[in-house]
């Protein structure tokens, strides 16, 4: 039987952008439970950076070689033996716990798969499943943003902040945001009342009165961290998903730091959402394969907008 071969990117081991590798490998073969796609786009995460240096290998290990790509979106090729829920030339899109869909294919469990966004282009849907899953989790499990609440969105320019600035708006609350003058455009449009320029000045002061609930998305010294506690009311709520917040208990503030999991039903509602038109996929660039390395380099250098779209 011939072997088909395919276009992947790999790491065999840890360090700069150098190690990223681009090779032909055996096209893989879908087991019980999976699914063929055909890549149509993947994304990039800031965390594929870290995890590429090595950093990570504490609390996420990974065996080597090892092919990024979280986020996949797609045409089912094939389907692995018994398993049901998706027919060859469905458009799925999902995360995968094992990442690989920087590759032109990778065979995907279909519990990490729902069908794809229609009313955007395929490879766009590829910017939805970690930064969406991430906002979602941040929103509506540990911010518990209703209607009413005043919410301050710290990073809402990155590609996780998006999300979270049109999903807290889309809940109700009063939307103020922190972001750099290239992204305030965008950040407008995604739902914040009111924008601070973080560049300017501390954003505690700019606030003519404190928030109910802080979404912290950007790495922050314990300085920095400090200085933004003052933002929130006595009593009211840190979300962080980055450096972990330390409020003095006089304060009554309750700081969480989470960490994002797979949720395939949270997806399919974020999808739901994209369709209705409530919220949009801000892709600032597109990229292919050959360029991951690049990406990578501009990722470090934390001048990402939006989200990164890597097509095979």
């Amino acid at each position: 039987m011939k072997i088909m071969k395919m276009r992947t990117a790999r790491i065999h081991t840890f360090g700069d952008t150098s190690v990223i590798r681009h090779e032909d490998v055996p096209r893989p073969r879908p087991a019980g439970g999976e699914v063929l796609v055909r890549v149509a786009a993947t994304s990039f995460n800031p965390t594929e950076a870290a995890l590429r240096a090595g950093f990570l290998q504490s609390f996420l290990p990974v065996d080597l070689p090892y092919t990024p790509g979280w986020d996949v979106a797609g045409t089912v090729a094939g389907i692995g033996p018994g398993t049901e829920g998706f027919a060859v030339g469905d458009r799925v899109v999902g995360r995968l716990e094992d990442a690989g869909a920087a590759a032109e294919y990778v065979a995907a469990p279909v519990a990490s798969l729902t069908p794809a966004p229609t009313s955007v282009p395929l490879a766009h849907a590829a910017a939805l499943p970690v930064a969406g899953l991430t906002a979602w989790q941040a929103v509506f499990e540990h911010g518990e943003v209703t209607t009413g609440l005043r919410v301050l969105v710290n990073g809402a320019g990155g590609g996780v902040g998006g999300f979270v600035t049109q999903l807290a708006a889309y809940a109700g609350a009063e939307v103020i945001a922190t972001a750099g003058p290239r992204s305030t455009a965008a950040v407008r449009r995604h739902g914040a009342d009111q924008v601070i320029d973080y560049t300017t000045g501390p954003v505690a002061a700019a606030l003519d009165r404190p928030v109910d609930t802080l979404l912290n998305l950007v790495p922050l010294s314990p300085h920095d961290a400090a200085a933004l506690i003052p933002a929130v009311r006595p009593g009211g709520r840190i979300v962080s998903i980055a450096t972990p917040f330390e409020p003095p208990a006089e304060t009554g503030v309750t700081a969480t730091h989470m960490v994002a999991r797979n949720d395939v039903a949270q997806l399919a509602a974020l999808v739901e959402l994209v369709d209705a038109g409530k919220v949009s996929l801000d892709i600032s660039a597109s990229h292919p394969l050959a360029d991951l390395a690049e990406v990578h380099r501009l990722g470090e250098t934390g001048r990402i907008r939006g989200k990164v779209l890597i097509v095979p």
